[in-house]
């Protein structure tokens, strides 16, 4: 029998995107060999180019349509149930545009993870790199924190400052945000990973 650190963490990522996080997710367990294993993509478009990326490596995707529930909660409980099936151990959040409500919350226990482009607590909420932008601000970054009650408000675990350059557009500025986060979250999960903070 493998022993706790042998075993392998059971990841669900979860995305309503293009789905670029997910593969520096998944590319960096496979060219690590980091001890763990993407078994489920959770997804709230049907459409999201993030379920081709999945195919691709021939994980499962659940999607969930949020209108087809009474309520928030009730939709959490039909992913906690997929979750459940596919004996997930934590969730990595990579460009889900939902707020987690205490049903998933309490499903998992600081094993909830989230990716946000911009250095928390400063421009939290889903126009981040707009927001940072727009303040003019000389630097901006990124942050990966476990998820609470609140919005972009869980513990830090890591940051990583981007600088904004006098002449940046936004494009600019977004795309530096995005190479920043392939490399901070895929280092993030191996750090918490050695430490065994992901198993259930």
């Amino acid at each position: 029998m493998a022993s706790l650190s042998e075993k392998k963490v059971r990841l669900a990522v979860f995305a309503s995107g293009t789905g670029t996080n997910f593969s520096a997710l998944q590319e960096a367990i496979v060219d690590q060999h980091l001890p763990a294993k993407i078994v489920l993509v959770v997804v709230d478009h049907a459409d999201a180019p993030v379920i081709e990326r999945a195919k691709k490596w021939d994980i499962p995707v659940f999607k969930v349509a949020y209108r087809d529930y009474p309520s928030k909660s009730a939709a959490e409980e039909a992913i906690v149930a997929e979750l459940k099936a596919h004996q997930v151990d934590a969730i990595l959040l990579a460009g889900y545009m939902r707020i987690i409500t205490p049903t998933l919350l309490a499903a998992f226990p600081k094993r909830i993870i989230n990716l946000h482009p911009a250095l928390l607590p400063k421009f939290p909420g889903r126009h981040s790199i707009e927001d940072a932008y727009g303040a003019g601000v000389p630097v901006t970054g990124v942050t990966v924190h476990y998820i609470d009650d609140g919005i972009d408000t869980g513990p830090v675990i890591a940051q990583a400052e981007v600088p904004r350059n006098p002449d940046d557009s936004l494009a600019d500025l977004t795309e530096r945000i995005h190479e920043v986060e392939h490399r901070l979250y895929p280092a993030v999960l191996a750090q918490l990973l050695e430490k065994g903070e992901l198993h259930s």
